[in-house]
């Protein structure tokens, strides 16, 4: 099968996402100017760059109550900072509850039974007992062609690990099997590994 997009692809459903997968998610949280937290998951979401190490997302959509945007976008405008956690398999409930289309003044992290604890260097929360967070500062967000797409760009500047995902000094994501999203409503877990070592190494 081929189809130009522009044209439609004629399926019950639209293909693109399920091609491009397993992605990962990144569990954004920010806060507002006037102090409410948020969190929402996205799986356009992947590191951009190792030194300094920088990561980006982006948001497609947008809301009522935020100028074509979402609240997630809106508030890293304002503030300049967010924070990515990791999301495990135990987690994917409270993960899809943040999911919902809220009113901006709800806290995700209440709505979701999440705990928020401080990060260390941005004036931000993040998830208590995630597995992995990344604070970030706001470096660029590119619009690109399209209603309401636009990319996120973050130089990372603090990284908190659970304790006991590092086995002999090495981050073991089976500890805690990240979640992916594939494409529709399907997801996938991490539970096996194998090792290709490169040519040149």
């Amino acid at each position: 099968m081929f189809y130009r997009p522009e044209d439609g692809h004629g399926l019950p459903h639209n293909p693109f996402n399920a091609i491009i997968t397993p992605r990962p998610i990144g569990w954004i949280s920010t806060r507002a100017a006037d102090g409410t937290n948020n969190l929402a998951p996205y799986s356009f979401f992947n590191g951009a760059a190792y030194f300094p190490p920088q990561v980006m997302f982006s948001t497609t959509g947008s809301k009522p109550d935020q100028d074509n945007t979402k609240d997630t976008v809106a508030n890293i405008e304002a503030t300049g900072v967010f924070c990515v956690n990791i999301v495990e398999y135990a987690m994917r409930d409270a993960m899809n509850a943040t999911s919902q289309t809220l009113p901006r003044e709800v806290d995700e992290f209440a709505h979701a039974g999440l705990t928020p604890v401080e990060c260390e260097t941005i004036a931000c929360a993040r998830i208590a007992g995630a597995p992995a967070a990344l604070e970030c500062k706001l470096t660029q967000i590119v619009t690109l062609p399209g209603e309401s797409n636009r990319v996120v760009f973050g130089e990372v500047t603090g990284i908190h690990m659970r304790d006991e995902c590092l086995k002999d000094g090495i981050f073991d994501v089976t500890t805690y099997q990240p979640l992916a999203r594939l494409g529709y409503r399907d997801y996938s877990v991490v539970r096996d590994l194998f090792t290709l070592a490169r040519p040149d190494d």
